[in-house]
């Protein structure tokens, strides 16, 4: 039995949570403080075991109770609750908030409790306007499901208190410096992350929503307990800041703290546009993979955008009178300190306030620490990158205007070409102008991708006049490289940018320098000419292709250019196939100029995208090339040198998307999220070594640089280029014809194509692609009929492109653990 002279007893439910503890803490000394919580515990303070959804655990725990401490009860402080910020309901709200609370008064009713205090939240009332308060009479009307079940808990205590006095305190929105409740921290968050939610609000601004401190709070308990006597038998009162802090003041301070700016751009939306947008993050949220990003899962839901303009301004006349308080706090006084310690330790303050922290971030810390001072930089270089090229997304706005008005000078006779361009015009005007604001990055992907329709809608929509070709198609290639050519390039992470090498681990030098990607491009420049003059003449806007050495067949008045591009085989697409490529070539040349020294790491995805442009596509298009003769039974001058241009950007690009692909592996297997490096990039190993200005040397270094750089011309592969070239025109030196000619023809010209690759080091081993096609140059002319001199020649031909095939050549560079697939 206890003893009679002890402390008052306090029993608090929840007791193991942070406010339970916070209060027993603070209790301690002058009561005898026993808590009931899911588990029991003896230090710092007794905790009974005790599951409120469960009645009879809940008898159980009161026994054990009274078995130490007996029946008196100064106070009884009801806290634990469940609680989430979906807006669905959950059994949970009525098997704790409801039914736990009658479990808990049911057992309490033989004991001699003389004040029953009962934690409940201010939203359970009808929200206000602006310039109104809601106090203790104002209407209950809560507007989703943890504040139904909080009213609804309170009328369990008004059918279920029997003689027991009872205090209700409805209660604001907690904080405190180092954690605040879900609106508040997810609106720092969303500040802090300076993502494009974060300038965006569905209600009213002029709004806002009370908050009280948690010392606050801790007085307000303190002062309910030791006044438990004088008050009536059954009360209510509302406690908070008496200031409800608009959202847009709110939205002001914080971007002021974190960012430094006063006026942080907050832009209102429509509330069916916001709650479309809030459905939509919610549909997506299970289909999105666990690695893509592992930031933050969409807080605002549905319901939320609906009470957005909601106003909380407390009347705390009662809790002044009854009980002597007020608050001492102000959270703007408090905030600064606040985003102190979120700036000194973000990722822990993310994990403090229950919201997950942005990869971005989580990234920044495992790489440096000081995941807050390595933003700061990241923003200050972005930020004076942005200001000193913003000009260029006016420039695109002005390049809007001109499509606008673009119809009538040039002619346009196609309606929907006509409807397009205005349309993209408006829309390039636009979002040129919202590009300007340093966080507008979402504005220049959309500017690229409306520069890209607009560079193909002469070719997918058959422009039937010159000037709506050529204009369209360059506007809209200006408007795309413009949009994210320059820096600071968009999409990269902080990490990414701001830390690790220039070059791979273990290479001798970096795959993603200027010098190495200025052959790709040039050479893309030779084929986009190719492809936009012979585009034109597919479009039916000129009469005829030069052609100077092929003639097409005799009953064709087409030479031998139009008649290929005028074949079965080109007019199987629906579209002008020049006109693709042209597109395909000028998006190369985009591709290429976009990115850092850095971007085989900072941006995985761009690497890949240029290589499947230059190698698969080019691999596709030089077959073509290669099989018109056998197919069409003639040759294309032009679509020739477009297809010498293509075969060689394919060993120029290899080299970068190898170490892309690499990096990519090495950051798998090292446990990072492999699509969110893919498409954010990352850090990586090795010392941060920044890469010269290439461009200051002597011309013959830097043309000595763009040959050397991860291609070389081994004598055994110049030989084997030899021996295709050789095989391709047995025609006039053999007078081979018939089947025989043509496949002569056509394993020179994959000998070729192989050959040609493999003059890059990292693809080296593609020159064994050679050894089938060595063996089928011995077989064919025994197959198909020669005679004694292309039999010998050819046996000769094959069996020297075999074996030529086995020296791998010296290697000029060094490639790291990649140098293993160089055999």
């Amino acid at each position: 039995m206890p003893q009679p002279d002890t402390a008052p007893v306090v029993a608090i439910t929840g007791a193991a949570g942070a406010i339970g503890s916070e209060l027993a803490k603070r209790l301690q000394g002058d009561f005898t403080v026993v808590g009931l919580d899911l588990e029991g515990a003896e230090d710092p303070f007794e905790i009974f075991a005790c599951d409120i959804t469960d009645k009879t655990s809940v008898e159980d725990a009161m026994a054990q109770f009274r078995e130490v401490h007996g029946e008196k009860i100064a106070a009884f402080v009801h806290l634990a609750a469940y609680f989430d910020f979906s807006g669905k309901e959950n059994e949970l709200y009525q098997t704790v908030n409801v039914d736990g609370t009658r479990h808990i008064l049911q057992s309490l009713q033989n004991f001699k409790v003389e004040r029953f205090i009962y934690s409940s939240t201010m939203l359970v009332h009808q929200a206000a306007r602006p310039g109104e308060r809601i106090d203790e009479t104002s209407p209950i009307a809560p507007g989703w499901a943890y504040p139904q079940s909080k009213a609804d808990a309170e009328s369990a205590i008004s059918q279920e208190r029997g003689n027991i006095p009872t205090l209700i305190l409805r209660l604001a929105g907690l904080y405190d410096e180092d954690t605040a409740v879900p609106t508040l921290s997810h609106q720092i968050a969303r500040i802090h992350s300076s993502g494009m939610k974060s300038h965006l609000h569905a209600g009213d601004p002029d709004a806002g929503q009370a908050f009280i401190h948690l010392d606050d709070m801790m007085r307000l308990f303190r002062a309910a307990i030791d006044r438990r006597a004088d008050l009536e038998q059954n009360e209510v009162i509302l406690a908070g800041e008496e200031e409800a802090v608009s959202y847009k003041r709110l939205q002001d301070a914080i971007g002021e703290e974190i960012h430094g700016r006063e006026e942080w751009a907050t832009l209102t939306l429509p509330k069916p546009v916001a709650r479309l947008g809030a459905k939509a993050e919610v549909m997506a949220e299970p289909v999105v993979p666990d690695d893509l990003d592992k930031g933050e899962k969409p807080f605002l839901r549905p319901f939320m955008i609906d009470q957005s303009s909601d106003h909380f301004a407390l009347d705390i006349g009662r809790a002044r009178h009854l009980l002597d308080w007020e608050p001492e706090h102000f959270i703007l006084d408090s905030l600064p300190e606040m985003i102190d310690r979120l700036k000194a330790d973000p990722v822990a303050w993310y994990q403090r306030n229950g919201v997950t922290a942005p990869r971005e971030l989580e990234a920044s810390h495992e790489v440096t620490g000081d995941p807050q001072a390595l933003r700061e930089r990241h923003l200050s270089r972005t930020h004076s990158e942005h200001l000193e090229n913003r000009w260029v997304y006016l420039l695109c706005a002005a390049l809007g205007s001109w499509l606008l008005v673009s119809p009538p000078i040039f002619g346009y006779s196609s309606g929907w070409l006509i409807g397009l361009s205005v349309l993209c015009g408006v829309l390039i005007m636009a979002l040129g102008v919202l590009a300007v604001g340093f966080q507008a990055q979402l504005a220049r992907w959309l500017l690229a991708g409306v520069g890209v329709i607009v560079m193909a809608s002469p070719v997918l929509l058959w422009a039937s006049t010159m000037g709506s070709y050529i204009n369209n198609f360059l506007v809209g290639s200006l408007v795309t490289g413009l949009a994210l050519g320059l820096k600071p390039t968009p999409g990269v992470s902080e990490a990414a940018a701001e830390t690790g090498p220039d070059k791979p681990p273990g290479w001798t030098f970096n795959p993603s320098a200027w010098l190495q990607r200025v052959p790709v491009i040039l050479l893309a420049f030779v084929g986009l000419y190719v492809s936009l003059y012979l585009c034109a003449y597919q479009l039916g806007l000129i009469d005829s292709v030069w052609e100077p050495f092929f003639e097409g067949s005799a009953s064709d008045p087409k030479n031998g250019t139009e008649e290929i591009i005028t074949s079965a085989v080109s007019e199987a697409w629906p579209v002008p196939d020049a006109g693709l490529g042209a597109i395909t070539y000028m998006l190369e040349i985009i591709v290429g100029l976009i990115g850092s020294v850095r971007r085989w790491r900072t941006m995985p995805w761009l690497v890949l995208l240029f290589g499947i442009m230059i190698v698969p596509l080019g691999a596709v298009s030089i077959t073509f090339i290669i099989i018109q003769p056998l197919v069409i039974g003639t040759w294309s001058t032009l679509a020739l040198i477009a297809a010498v241009a293509m075969l060689i950007q394919i060993p120029y690009s290899l080299d970068e998307l190898v170490a892309s692909i690499e990096y990519l592996w090495r950051r798998w297997k090292k446990g990072d999220p492999i699509l969110w490096v893919f498409f954010r990039g990352g850090t990586d190993e090795g010392d941060e070594e920044k890469t010269p200005d290439e461009f200051r040397r002597p011309i013959a270094e830097i043309l000595m640089d763009i040959w050397q750089g991860g291609v070389s011309l081994p004598w055994n592969l110049a030989l084997c280029l030899l021996i295709g070239v050789w095989l391709m025109f047995t025609r006039l030196t053999l007078g081979t014809e018939g089947a025989l000619a043509n496949a002569d023809h056509l394993i020179g010209a994959l000998a070729v194509t192989v050959t040609v690759i493999a003059t890059a080091d990292i693809g080296r081993i593609v020159r064994f692609l050679n050894v089938p096609l060595g063996l089928a140059a011995c077989l064919t002319p025994l197959i198909l009929g020669g005679n004694v001199m292309q039999i010998l020649l050819g046996i000769v031909s094959g069996l020297a492109l075999i074996a030529l095939c086995i020296p791998r050549g010296q290697l000029r560079q060094s490639y790291g653990k990649s140098e293993r697939i160089v055999i």
